[in-house]
């Protein structure tokens, strides 16, 4: 076991998804004693959990909910001694709309889904982490080194919580904590999945011919990808590294 994660626990939010599932099993395969949470899809949560074992449990968050954020992390550092790690795997359909036809209405709910739901986890765990002289990783986007039309609901809230990390990793470094984030491009996995099958998706084969166009690698990348590139971050391999936004996108923002 990475000497990082010897004491405490992690903490995967959005760890029943596609992306988040795969980075709850890379810590518990190391040893670590990892908690994930879940927003709606309970059997995913439970089917996780019975694969993984004791030493995996989960909760029901909704990230917006500021009071049940801080209740969680007391309860998790009371029974786990600590948290050492935050990964911050949430994610959410965002529909893919151009600036043009994005109500206020819409880009409020996301702004307070994405960024104030990020922040609450921040707010409510820095103490935590500041004990542990603990790691953030924030799963973000590929979009904030190459705008695609029609993400702009994905990557402006990402963009706010980049400066975030960046904020973190300079104002509690003196504590021992670091920050960093993971810029995904197109991941066969969890949500891209369920846009691909909603009705008239924005992702077609036009689409999926354009993309690939941009990719050095022509594939898509794997969530074990990305889950090994989050388990780096967060372990003293990478212990002298802190406000980096790292490209996880087969090329996509060369």
């Amino acid at each position: 076991m990475d000497k990082h994660f010897s004491e405490g626990c992690v903490l995967v939010v959005g760890g029943s998804g596609g992306v988040g599932s795969a980075c709850v099993k890379r810590f518990a395969a190391d040893g670590a004693t990892v908690v994930f949470t879940y927003h709606s899809n309970l059997q995913a949560a439970e089917a996780l959990q019975a694969e993984l074992g004791e030493r995996v449990s989960f909760v029901k968050l909704a990230n917006q909910d500021a009071a049940a954020v801080t209740s969680l992390m007391d309860e998790l550092s009371a029974k786990h001694g600590g948290i050492n790690t935050l990964v911050n795997a949430a994610g959410f359909n965002i529909p893919q709309k151009f600036i043009a036809d994005i109500t206020p209405e819409l880009w409020r709910k996301v702004m307070d889904e994405d960024v104030n739901g990020f922040f609450n986890l921040v707010s409510a765990s820095l103490p935590y982490l500041r004990q542990s002289q603990g790691s953030y990783v924030f799963i973000s986007s590929a979009g904030l080194f190459k705008y695609p039309p029609g993400d702009v609901l994905s990557v402006a809230p990402k963009a706010t919580i980049e400066h975030t990390i960046k904020g973190i990793a300079k104002e509690e470094g003196v504590h021992g904590v670091r920050a960093n984030s993971i810029a995904l491009g197109v991941i066969d996995a969890g949500i891209f999945h369920r846009l691909l099958n909603e009705e008239n998706s924005f992702f077609d084969d036009k689409w999926h011919e354009a993309v690939m166009a941009t990719l050095a690698l022509k594939r898509f990348g794997l969530a074990e990808e990305v889950a090994n590139t989050a388990f780096f971050l967060a372990s003293s391999q990478a212990g002298y590294i802190t406000g980096h936004c790292l490209p996880v996108d087969g090329g996509y923002h060369l």
